[in-house]
């Protein structure tokens, strides 16, 4: 069973396709699409056997995709012989309140999603877009969205209610959905792997373009430092995180503006963006902050202690932790955020060998022979799992 996975952006296609029928699940291509809307978009398809690389007008989500599956079709990939051999398009969805998990893409889903638009504006909005257009263009093709909430159901109501009248939890699904729920759920399982045990407790600090830590025991999740929408918990590129809502009406008054600029400006122009007036991407921040820029330096301890804020709290939460592990962009490959981030925690028996994080790569083990709590290194692959959730929806007549 071959499942391709496609990564929406506005603007933008990533995908990988794996074969789900064969026990090693292979990757069998993946490609992008960048410059959507543009007569200029760029097209890159990678095989084993070699990479195509094109420049073409691209109007919209649905005509990507066209390409990408013609193009995979093609012999000098030696990928498929034809579209008919992809068994569904599974998508990284991210917010239908109440409805998680994997599901078929229905207008009703659609419907769902839409009402969640304002609490997901980055996400929700573009997704929708595409998924019409691909259910319109490829109406016999089954289109699977695995939603990041559905790794975070197991989280206790202890640790997902908001300190809110009633009502509005249980009518309105405001509560602590968390999110990033396929990094995480990889993460859960590769560690059970690679350390051969079911039983352990494990923090997964999923750190990028968007971060989120995770407190899971025995693989399951207990709590997401992501809350209600994607813009909560830590700082993210451009997005605010943790946030006073009474100071809204204060920037109303002051700044003159509406809420939905206020919002917008949360939602878009803030985070480590905001702090360090200088990039949304932590690499320009790091390089500004060792040329002595103040707000670039601002930004990363920020960052920093909001990342130590919620590691904190999960140690206290699973009572401590067999393993920390950094995933994502940034956990991967910033050997000073995870320095800072373990700074000084030897007396919780985290103790990180300077060595082996300059040097790491890969899934590599960061902490020293001394540590109790193991530290690691790992790629996410959030893609595998979605296509595992497409499989197994479509093989339980989902």
């Amino acid at each position: 069973m071959k499942i391709l996975v496609a990564n929406l952006g506005s603007t933008s296609f990533k995908y990988r396709l794996y074969d789900l029928g064969d026990p090693a699940e292979p990757l069998l291509a993946k490609g992008s699409v960048e410059r959507i809307g543009s007569d200029q978009a760029k097209v890159t398809i990678w095989s084993p056997k070699r990479q195509i690389d094109l420049v073409e007008p691209i109007p919209d989500h649905a005509v990507a995709v066209s390409i990408c599956l013609e193009q995979l079709t093609d012999p000098k990939l030696g990928v498929i012989e034809s579209e008919a051999e992809i068994a569904a398009i599974g998508f990284k969805a991210v917010h239908a309140g109440k409805i998680t998990g994997a599901h078929r893409i229905t207008s009703k889903l659609l419907d769902v999603m839409d009402s969640f638009a304002e609490v997901a504006p980055a996400h929700n909005p573009p997704y929708i877009r595409a998924m019409r257009s691909l259910a319109k263009r490829f109406p016999d093709l089954p289109l699977v969205a695995s939603f990041e909430t559905g790794f975070h159901e197991t989280i206790p109501q202890a640790n997902k209610r908001y300190a809110i009248p009633d009502e509005w939890a249980t009518q309105f699904g405001v509560v602590r959905w968390g999110f990033h729920g396929a990094s995480h759920r990889y993460i859960a399982g590769r560690m059970s792997e690679i350390l051969n045990r079911n039983d352990m407790k494990v923090i997964s600090c999923h750190l990028g373009g968007s971060s989120s830590l995770c407190a899971i025991r025995n693989g399951k999740s207990v709590a997401c430092s992501l809350g209600m929408s994607p813009q909560s918990g830590l700082p993210q590129n451009n997005r605010v995180g943790d946030f006073d809502v009474f100071a809204l009406p204060l920037l109303m008054r002051e700044t003159g503006l509406p809420l939905e600029k206020i919002l917008d400006t949360l939602a878009n122009r803030s985070g480590l963006e905001g702090l360090s007036g200088t990039s949304r991407d932590l690499r320009d921040i790091e390089t500004a902050a060792h040329q002595g820029d103040s707000r670039a330096r601002l930004a990363i301890d920020v960052y920093i202690a909001s990342i130590r804020h919620y590691l904190g709290a999960y140690l206290v939460e699973l009572g401590g932790a067999d393993a920390i592990v950094f995933t994502g962009g940034i956990g991967e490959n910033s050997r000073w955020i995870r320095e800072g981030v373990c700074r000084d925690l030897s007396w919780f028996g985290i103790e990180l060998d300077p060595e082996r994080n300059a040097a790491a790569k890969d899934e590599s083990v960061v902490s020293s022979d001394h540590s109790r709590v193991q530290i690691w290194t790992v790629p996410t692959n959030e893609e595998i799992v979605v296509a595992r959730q497409a499989r197994d929806l479509l093989a339980s007549g989902g």
